[in-house]
């Protein structure tokens, strides 16, 4: 039988394979197969951004609002109505079902394809029986998928991932969580707002949100522990033990109590709780692709160049996009290289060059921005001051409160904080971290000045309206102006 042909294979239908995908065929008669053995829509889609940030966002409103007269003596007696909130979730997951995915699949010219698929050749994907052949690229976009230590007895004990605490069923009342990163403070906050009474953040490091500013995790901390939740950091688990392990389905209890025994420099005593939570970062899903047929090692991230070209393979044939390249594992940095990927295979099939900005991916390089949606936020962009030094630039900071009319018009309990770094050598921001309430909707401003490279100088005269919490850039410039003063000869 002969191979089924297609322009462009897509192995891995997330929302970075989706746009590689688009963007390589759209305006033209390129033909595109979407392969997915999954969802199409992919990790961010059911089991992390959308379901996490819906089940976050409720805790959001009603924090805001139990601290806002005129409505506070009306909700301070309620929580959060459970049942709704899994609800509301579910509606944005689609239950699971990307049926809706693959409509648009289908309307922008993309074959669908279910199934597990490897390469098999050069420019070849086998999906079962299925043999297809691509005329210019094939593009791996797997992701990544959570690890899970290889603690003595904690593999056995049958412990939650993210996909269980996005997709939660039965709220634990006493929870263990290992990790101190994103996906640990997150599920800290949400798994607390829905009604777990013990929560412990089991953290080998000596702070929260490690790859961020040090304010930043101690902010968060702060307010997880004023909320009830035990932050032990510093803490390591020796091993992990469960009476009756059972596998009851995504998001339910699995099994009996669960003992951890735990390593601490205080001698910490065990830890019993319901359920535990691993969330100690992610595994290229790289196993069973057939790297090894092409040259490439079997195993771990896949390297690309800046056109998202794998390397070490001849021929611009084969891409890899989003968290599988281990680049920046984050959803919109995933879609961004999609972009410039499609554009790159769009520009190849045509015979163009590939001059211009638009085919080569820089923003996954030192520009990355992110949002951690904690209780406060973490809002960020760049470089933190640290990895600026390490690489040799010669860095300064500006730290501000967030105090001004915007943050205390917008909840009573308002407190944050912002940094700027910025590279003496340039005049230009390198680095942006805010914490606090709604600080996410700041960092776009940021990001603008951190590709820009946008002066101190011409920051001066683009103005924050008032009052709103984007104010606190005033606030920053008006510390670098104080510092500047400063350094001038008396």
């Amino acid at each position: 039988m002969a191979p089924e042909e297609f322009d462009v294979i897509v192995i891995g239908g997330g929302p970075a394979g989706e746009n590689a995908a688009a963007y390589a065929i759209a305006g033209s008669d390129r033909t595109a197969a979407l392969v997915e053995h999954e969802l199409v829509g992919g990790e961010c889609s059911y089991w992390a951004c959308i379901p996490s940030k819906a089940l976050l966002r409720p805790g959001e409103v009603l924090g805001t609002a139990r601290h806002m007269p005129g409505v506070e003596e009306k909700v301070n007696a309620y929580g959060l109505d459970v049942e709704a909130v899994l609800s509301r979730r579910d509606d944005f997951t689609h239950n699971r079902d990307d049926s809706s995915q693959v409509l648009w699949a289908d309307a922008a010219g993309i074959d669908v394809i279910r199934g597990s698929a490897a390469l098999t050749g050069v420019r070849e994907v086998t999906v079962g029986e299925r043999v297809l052949h691509a005329r210019h690229a094939v593009v791996l976009a797997t992701g990544t998928t959570a690890s899970v230590p290889d603690l003595p007895g904690l593999r056995d004990a049958l412990p939650w991932t993210s996909r269980d605490a996005t997709n939660v069923r039965e709220v634990p009342k006493r929870l263990a969580i290992i990790g101190g990163g994103v996906v640990a403070c997150e599920a800290a906050t949400w798994l607390h707002e829905l009604g777990a009474e013990e929560v412990t953040l089991v953290v080998r490091g000596a702070g929260l949100l490690e790859r961020n500013e040090p304010f930043a995790g101690e902010l968060v901390a702060e307010k997880l522990r004023k909320h009830g939740v035990n932050v032990q950091l510093g803490t390591s688990v020796r091993s992990v033990t469960r009476e009756t392990p059972a596998d009851t389905g995504i998001g339910r209890v699995h099994g009996g109590p669960v003992t951890l025994t735990l390593g601490g420099e205080a001698g910490d005593p065990d830890l019993t709780v319901e359920e535990v939570l691993v969330a100690t970062g992610r595994t290229p899903a790289t196993g069973g692709l057939g790297l090894e047929l092409v040259g490439l090692p079997d195993h771990g991230y896949v390297t690309v160049d800046d056109h998202l070209t794998v390397r070490g393979v001849d021929g611009n044939w084969l891409y890899a996009v989003g968290d599988v390249n281990g680049r920046a594992l984050l959803t919109h940095m995933g879609k961004y290289q999609g972009r410039v990927c499609g554009d790159v295979i769009a520009a190849r099939a045509q015979g163009r060059t590939l001059d211009g900005p638009r085919f080569v991916a820089s923003a996954d390089l030192g520009q990355v921005p992110q949002v951690v949606f904690t209780m406060p936020e973490v809002a960020a962009v760049g470089r933190t001051e640290s990895q600026c030094r390490a690489d040799g630039l010669d860095v300064e900071v500006v730290t501000a409160d967030i105090n001004v009319a915007g943050s205390a018009l917008s909840r009573d309990d308002y407190s944050g904080r912002a940094s700027l770094v910025i590279d003496r050598a340039t005049d230009t921001i390198t680095g942006a971290t805010f914490v606090g309430s709604g600080v996410a909707e700041l960092v776009h401003a940021a990001t603008v000045a951190v590709v820009g490279r946008v002066t101190l100088d011409s920051l001066w005269h683009a103005v924050p309206s008032f009052p709103t919490v984007s104010e606190v850039w005033l606030r920053l410039l008006e510390e670098r102006r104080l510092l500047e003063e400063r350094r001038k000869p008396s």
